[in-house]
């Protein structure tokens, strides 16, 4: 059948609507298994995220990727025991490989990622992304990175200073992804954990362009305390300083850093604690980071946006309310005439809406959206669910 030029034109015009059309994806980009240190099996971590609703998980086991053999000593204890018999009674004799050692102990073999992969992802439902934790040190300073959608693993490189470990690693992850031709990208994961990694550590970076501005993980020091910054204090201050070199904006990201699922609470390091919404064309690694890395995300706690939308001069922020919850919609930023006062409120307002249009001397702005609602089994007592915009500069 033959179509007239019009409608052809029509049609074009509607698939290319369609094919441009992107959707919000949340998930979790720290977690950890029985690979490394977490206490659980990768399958019993992964249903418990899309259980819960998350359209994408890592699991970021330290300098380690899901290959290859390796056997489990499950300890002796209630807990374990029974989280055992849970993985068994859920995925059955033929699918768990277990054995006892000589003095009766109970050791299981790990799955792969891909073996287990196909147990949970389903097109445009569940992504599981490849992922490495990093964990480099210099002196006694624990340096942490994460490489999101890794193809194969990276042996953490040394270094002179906290700067430079963190630099050469930040090279390797470039070198694969030029090799391999697959999307990926490090970020910095808790800079505060030991209190390692300073402003003036990611001052000197190149090529640094994520950073964790929330971790759920209670002993990575979010807040700072009275001698060192807070995480957005962090943020804001090497902010500044990026962009007063040329360099592309910083994006903050909130992360589980997950090691605890059995025992709750706030001594545990849990799931569901920080996230990332991202507003992708497609659930693929590919789209994914291509999202992320022009800024088309937002970090949260709870907090869940109806729109986020920049039009080269205003940031608007529209909060898709729950009832009877409230909302304060703050607007940060750094004058160019005065760049030692880094991220200063500009604008604060009351509702589920917020705007901010950019001044010529706004060297960036950034939100973040405050919740009446307390946060489930919170970072910190007292915390409530809130969301972290990604910053912007005027065009």
């Amino acid at each position: 059948m033959k179509f007239p030029l019009p409608l052809l034109s029509l049609l074009a015009c509607l698939l290319a609507s369609c094919s441009s059309q992107k959707e919000w994806y949340k998930g979790n980009l720290h977690t950890h298994s029985y690979w490394s240190d977490g206490d659980n099996f990768p399958e019993m971590i992964m249903d418990w995220y899309k259980t819960q609703g998350y359209d994408f998980a890592v699991l970021s086991d330290h300098n380690t990727l899901h290959t290859g053999e390796k056997w489990k000593l499950i300890p002796k204890s209630p807990m374990h025991e029974q989280a055992f018999e849970n993985y068994l009674k859920k995925y059955g004799e033929n699918w768990v490989e277990s054995r006892t050692d000589s003095v009766g102990r109970l050791h299981v073999r790990l799955k792969t990622l891909e073996e287990y992969r196909s147990l949970f992802e389903e097109k445009e439902e569940f992504l599981i992304i490849p992922s490495e934790e990093i964990s480099a040190k210099f002196e006694k300073k624990p340096l942490h990175m994460n490489v999101t959608n890794v193809q194969n693993y990276i042996e953490p490189a040394e270094g002179n200073s906290v700067s430079e470990v963190l630099q050469r690693n930040i090279d390797l992850v470039k070198e694969q992804r030029e090799e391999t031709g697959h999307p990926m990208f490090l970020h910095i994961n808790h800079p505060n954990f030991i209190w390692a990694i300073t402003p003036e550590d990611m001052m000197a970076l190149e090529g640094e362009r994520f950073f964790e501005v929330y971790n759920g993980h209670p002993e990575v020091n979010n807040y700072g305390d009275e001698l060192r910054p807070s995480m957005e204090a962090l943020w804001d201050k090497v902010q500044v300083s990026y962009l007063q070199s040329g360099k592309p904006l910083l994006y903050g990201l909130a992360v589980d850093d997950a090691h605890n699922y059995h025992v709750f609470g706030g001594k545990e390091s849990n799931p569901g604690r920080g996230w990332v919404e991202v507003l992708a064309k497609s659930l693929s690694p590919k789209d994914l980071i291509e999202a992320m890395e022009a800024g088309d995300f937002y970090a949260s706690t709870g907090v869940v946006l109806k729109e986020k939308k920049f039009d080269g001069k205003s940031l608007k922020v529209t909060v898709n309310p729950e009832p009877g919850v409230t909302y304060t919609i703050r607007f940060f930023g750094t004058k160019k005439s005065n760049p030692n006062a880094a991220g200063v409120l500009l604008l604060e307002t009351q509702g589920t809406d917020g705007s901010y249009t950019l001044q010529d001397d706004d060297l960036y702005v950034r939100a973040k959206v405050v919740s009446s609602k307390s946060k489930e089994n919170p970072y910190r007592p007292g915390d409530m669910e809130e969301a972290w915009i990604q910053p912007v500069v005027r065009k």
